[in-house]
Parts: structure tokens; C-alpha cells; sequence
């Protein structure tokens, strides 16, 4: 299969017209190479860490050409390009060595096998359906049932097991031991979907990126938030796309081991 096909097909199940206003899917550096039979490294943000990987398995003899990344490589006005900048570097190395960079965003948040779906599979949510929808059963994050009610402490140590987070920080919860039955999931940052989340009648509401007063919020809302992080609430999905892209014919498919959290936890000494 060549890269064009592989496009084609990707974005008949998740249009890039489907992103968010702000957001900036599909191609962010495309090097000539819409002909080639794809090769690809699938990453959850395209950094030069990420396209070095990529270079050194092309200079292994792999067949790698494209970087499939679901955060964009290019966000807001680019006024230049410069050598010494990564976004510079990243256009400067995807060209010379023929590696491009694709990117698939608000797109694929809302697609069934997408980023907030993946984490309703690993909690295995029972008819699962968008917190906030956009068409025919897609949409940002998902709700269900769990197969049996747990406590909130069970529930933590499965998120716990299923995404190996550097840590979780979850709502001021007097009682680890109440059961929790009904959970909205949502990967990345999705404390602004709260609101929408309350109307589902989730008890526990698994995402990342929240801040003080969100926990707050929750609280007030008596809905159990619990931060799992940005990397450890997606990366899922990009694993989950690596095999779709293998079951549609694509060859070389490989996840990429140079991704990055960004974060670092540092237990404290008392």
C-alpha cells in the first residue's frame, strides 16, 4: 500500500474536516513521497526525538517514510523556519532523509478504536457512548457501565494496571471503599467537558490536564475526577492504531519507543 492510499483510507474514517477550529490534522510536512509504499512510525507527538528514531531505523535498512503522530507537529501561525528551531529541524530532517509527518487530532478523539474510545475498551465500559456527541454514536469521550460496580480504590489500581500513569491524582474522596458503577473517560486534556460529563451521570470521571479549581469543581459537583496524564491517557490509542494499520495492508508499521511523557515525578523525603 502507498502513503496516498493509506491517507485516503484513513481520513474516510477519520475526516480531517471533523478537527476543531483551532486544531491543525493531516499533513504537516509532506516530502514527496505520496507514491511510496508506506512505511510508518505511529507516535503520540512528532518531536525530534521521535523523527531521529525514525532516521536511524531508515539508516538500519527499514522501510520508514512516514511519521503518523496524533498531536500536530505545526499549531498557530508559523512566520519561519530556521535551523536550530525544532519545528526548522523537523521540515529540515523530513525532507533530506524523505520522512514525512502526519498528524491526526480532534479527528481521531472521536472515532470508535479513537483516543477516548481505547480508554473505554481497557475499562471495558458497557455501551459506551460520546459525552459530548458530533455524528451518528462519535463524539469527544465516552460514559458506560462497568461490567460489575468496584470500589473508587479498585478502580484506581486498574487505571493504575491498564495505563502504568507515573501517578494519579484523583478528587478528595473520603471513602475509597464507595462503589462506583457508571465512568466517562476522556483522553488528554478534557477538563472543560466536566460540565457535559455531570449530565451523563458518571460517578468518576477518568482524563488528564486538570487543574486545582477543576478538582474543585468536580467536587462541588460531587463527580470523583481522577488525573491519569496527558501521555498515559493517549498513548493507548496510538498503540491501538499501529494495528489497524497492519490489518489494512500496510507492511512496516511499528510504535514508536522514543515518545515522551515530558513529566517527571519526584518522590518527596520526610
Amino acid at each position: 500500500m502507498n502513503i496516498s492510499t493509506l491517507i485516503e483510507q484513513f481520513e474516510t474514517w477519520a475526516p480531517p474536516h471533523w478537527q476543531e477550529k483551532w486544531d491543525n490534522c493531516g499533513w504537516q510536512i509532506e516530502p514527496g513521497i505520496l507514491d511510496e509504499t508506506a512505511g510508518v512510525l505511529v507516535c503520540l507527538t512528532p518531536t525530534l526525538a521521535v523523527m531521529e528514531e525514525a532516521i536511524a531505523l531508515k539508516q538500519q535498512g527499514e522501510p520508514i517514510n512516514l511519521i503518523f503522530a496524533h498531536h500536530p507537529l505545526i499549531f498557530g501561525k508559523l512566520t519561519s523556519v530556521r535551523k536550530g528551531d525544532p519545528i526548522g529541524d523537523m521540515v529540515r530532517l523530513a525532507i533530506q532523509h524523505g520522512i514525512g509527518v502526519y498528524t491526526a487530532h480532534t479527528n481521531f478523539d472521536q472515532v470508535t478504536d479513537g483516543t477516548a474510545d481505547v480508554l473505554s475498551q481497557l475499562l471495558d465500559l458497557q455501551n459506551p457512548e460520546p459525552v459530548e456527541p458530533t455524528q451518528d454514536g462519535l463524539g469527544y469521550g465516552r460514559v458506560g457501565q462497568l461490567p460489575q460496580a468496584m470500589t473508587l480504590e479498585t478502580l484506581l489500581n486498574q487505571i493504575h494496571d491498564q495505563l502504568h500513569p507515573p501517578d494519579l491524582i484523583y478528587s478528595p474522596e473520603a471513602d475509597l471503599q464507595r462503589p462506583i458503577t457508571r465512568v466517562a473517560v476522556l483522553g488528554g486534556s478534557g477538563a472543560s467537558y466536566i460540565g457535559a460529563v455531570c449530565k451523563t451521570g458518571a460517578e468518576a470521571y477518568l482524563t488528564s490536564d486538570c487543574k486545582f479549581h477543576q478538582f474543585q469543581e468536580a467536587r462541588d459537583r460531587n463527580l470523583i475526577l481522577i488525573d491519569a496524564g496527558h501521555y498515559a491517557t493517549e498513548r493507548p490509542a496510538c498503540e491501538k492504531l499501529v494495528g489497524r494499520l497492519l490489518a489494512q495492508g500496510t507492511k512496516w508499521v511499528k510504535l514508536s519507543q522514543r515518545d515522551e511523557d515530558f513529566r517527571k515525578f519526584s518522590r518527596s523525603h520526610h
